[in-house]
């Protein structure tokens, strides 16, 4: 693989966003981390720490030729789902507000789910890759794939972990049809997937509320409706140009725990719509640039890599911002970059490192060197 500059654009993309995002950290937990830790800094020193950690992971895997790191990639989905199963051991893994999703060293823990959506990414592209026309039968292509995800997804039901169950699924299904699935193979899934999830909103009633609540939340403010209630007053309140950085009024324990999943409406309220904006222009240009990387990747492998790697930041986005706005009903998917996480950052980071050595082996006509497009 020859050694070119790699994407610029991404570069400096994700540099902002993450000086962006370790500034709402702060911003959006100083209140809560004085009040909990007497540190209003608390949230912002280990998110300063993993951002850094994850930086150089970035640039060290960006340096390392994408082809290698494949191969590592049944090994790596076998730890990935190992690690899944010894997380809900007790005693093994921790019990946080009655979900096993992490393991807990002390001075860190760490969910094994952030590197199942790095291992399904790898895996996938890894083996599609290596077949031609794999795809094309149902039972002998597409079926083996869908027991993976099967399996991945009744790991972190069992955590349970619903938002990164939806995301690893959504990542996976991408790359399949990416790599040449037929649209009749997901109307066949969909045909008894769609009937059991209606099964499991219904017979739970939490998630019932959820649903409920997402078609009218202003019906009960105060108690199922809360959360998002006081993020939509977040957003309205920012008006155009917002209140100011530190200056969020429902960051104040309005909104439970702001620095995670709705660290988007803090956002929005001392931004304003013109940072909200800005924001999302950055994640819109690192989406773009990522599927450029992947129209102009070298192999089938370094494009499908590209794709997951891109897809996953896309989705999250999408999501995050359609439940902090009442779009959707709400489930706890984190913002990219911004959100309150260290081995979620890392691992994200990690995957733009690939995205960066993909684009390094990319034709001189699409690269950026010395700052000209």
């Amino acid at each position: 693989m020859k050694n070119r500059d790699f994407d610029f654009w991404i570069f400096i993309t994700i540099l902002l966003l993450l000086a962006l995002g370790v500034s709402m950290v702060y911003s959006a937990s100083s209140y809560y981390a004085s009040r909990n830790f007497d540190n209003k800094e608390y949230y912002l020193i280990k998110q300063l720490l993993w951002a850094t950690i994850g930086v150089i992971a970035m640039l060290v895997v960006s340096r390392l030729d994408y082809r290698r790191l494949a191969q590592f990639s049944p090994l790596l989905m076998l730890a990935s789902i190992i690690l899944l199963v010894l997380v809900r051991i007790p005693g093994i893994g921790s019990n946080v507000n009655g979900a096993w999703r992490w393991f807990d060293f002390g001075f860190a823990s760490f969910q094994p789910s952030e590197m199942a959506k790095l291992s399904i990414i790898l895996f996938f592209a890894y083996s599609l890759s290596k077949k031609e026309d794999a795809l094309q039968s149902f039972w002998k292509g597409f079926l083996p794939y869908l027991l993976i995800i099967g399996i991945v997804d009744a790991l972190l039901l069992i955590e349970p972990h619903y938002s990164a169950t939806i995301l690893t699924t959504a990542v996976a299904f991408i790359i399949l049809f990416t790599a040449g699935a037929k649209i009749w193979h997901f109307i066949i899934i969909s045909i008894p997937v769609i009937p059991l999830g209606i099964y499991f909103i219904v017979t739970e009633e939490y998630r019932l509320r959820r649903v409920l609540t997402f078609i009218d939340p202003f019906d009960d403010p105060t108690d199922a409706g809360y959360q998002i209630v006081n993020s939509l007053y977040a957003i309205g309140s920012g008006g155009i140009f917002g209140k100011g950085i530190g200056q969020s009024v429902q960051k104040n324990l309005y909104i439970p725990e702001p620095h995670t999943d709705f660290i988007f409406s803090v956002a929005a309220e001392e931004l304003g719509f013109i940072g909200a904006t800005t924001i999302l222009l950055l994640f819109l240009v690192l989406i773009w640039r990522g599927v450029r990387v992947a129209m102009h990747a070298p192999d089938k492998l370094g494009s499908l890599i590209a794709v997951g790697i891109t897809s996953i930041i896309a989705v999250q986005v999408i999501i995050n911002v359609a439940v902090v706005t009442s779009s959707m009903p709400v489930t706890g998917m984190p913002l990219p970059f911004f959100t309150y996480g260290g081995s979620s950052l890392a691992f994200l980071l990690v995957g733009v490192g690939m995205l960066l050595n993909i684009s390094r082996s990319t034709g001189s006509k699409y690269k950026v060197k010395r700052g000209k497009y």
